[in-house]
């Protein structure tokens, strides 16, 4: 059973036992999303930022065949270290990977599973995936969108990746019956950028708004809820500037044939190299910033439960 693979750290096994916020954080950013050693940089600060929210990482891995909820100093440089060579796990390879005692970072569709599993409420990460461009062609479509709409947890992030197609994302996901809400924004977020364009239909202005509507969504009986929280100001990219460079590595990964779980690596990483490093440094920024958002919100929705 799933359940005699988990493994809840001490701290966050406490947090949850006293009604206390818990923040998850996802993994695929440490082993397929950053380099060394920006990664444990990343994941370290990041857990820092929700402990100064208030709130307790839970950073989300498969261990040695152990679904291990809330990663220990050691385990995070050992995923770091490991980067790409660890396996990356969505929702679907959780079972094969736990049977051969593999170790493997957990994608948004795989925290989103694990975490329902420990109790947690609250998911930051960057950007969920969504649906690639040109998926009329290739039927590419992000188990996170999936996860999303059958899983009560609710997932802060600065909108989809801008590597997809944006529109089509918020489709299948009113589809799914999945609440998109923006974070003091009425428009869905193009993570490297504040704006797509895309206006959405509800708005929170703060994270006592947000933490009454993901009760009340809970309450509801059905799936999570996307709160879309845009990239501070300070550290946001041009969105003409930066659509150009994902055009071309969308181009290039095309012309080379890279599809399915190597594609988004694969375009993060070339656009890395085309904005000279910038990217990079937004990533770490509106990761960071969930992570604030997300701890403010698990604070505010302990509050609401009755323990």
């Amino acid at each position: 059973m799933a359940h005699e693979r988990l493994s809840i750290g001490a701290e966050v096994a406490a947090s949850l036992a006293a009604g206390g916020p818990v923040v998850a954080l996802e993994s695929t950013i440490i082993t397929h999303g950053m380099p060394f050693p920006q990664n444990l940089q990343m994941a370290r600060g990041v857990e820092q930022v929700v402990r100064d929210a208030g709130a307790v990482p839970a950073t989300i891995a498969v261990i040695d065949g152990r679904l291990s909820v809330g990663l220990d100093s050691a385990e995070l440089e050992r995923l770091a270290t490991a980067g790409a060579r660890a396996a990356k796990a969505s929702a679907r390879d959780l079972a094969p990977l736990l049977a051969r005692g593999a170790t493997a970072g957990t994608t948004v569709a795989a925290t989103i599973r694990i975490a329902a599993l420990a109790g947690i409420a609250v998911f930051a990460t960057g950007g969920i995936g969504g649906v690639h461009r040109g998926a009329e062609r290739t039927f590419d479509v992000s188990a996170d969108l999936l996860e999303l709409a059958a899983t009560p947890v609710a997932v802060v992030c600065a909108g989809a990746k801008s590597i997809l197609d944006l529109p089509k994302t918020l489709e299948v996901l009113e589809t799914q019956g999945v609440p998109v809400l923006g974070y003091r924004t009425d428009e869905f977020p193009a993570f490297f950028a504040r704006s797509s364009g895309l206006r959405l239909d509800h708005r929170l202005d703060g994270p006592a708004e947000a933490a009454r509507a993901i009760a009340l969504h809970r309450a509801l009986g059905r799936g999570g809820t996307l709160i879309a929280n845009p990239i501070p100001e300070a550290d946001a990219l041009d969105g003409a500037a930066i659509e150009a460079r994902i055009a071309a590595a969308v181009a290039e990964a095309e012309a080379q044939g890279v599809a399915q779980k190597a594609l988004t690596p694969f375009l993060l990483a070339r656009i890395v190299d085309l904005t000279e490093g910038r990217s990079l440094r937004a990533n770490i920024a509106l990761v960071r910033n969930n992570a604030a958002v997300a701890a403010a919100i698990a604070l505010e929705l302990s509050r609401l439960t009755p323990r």
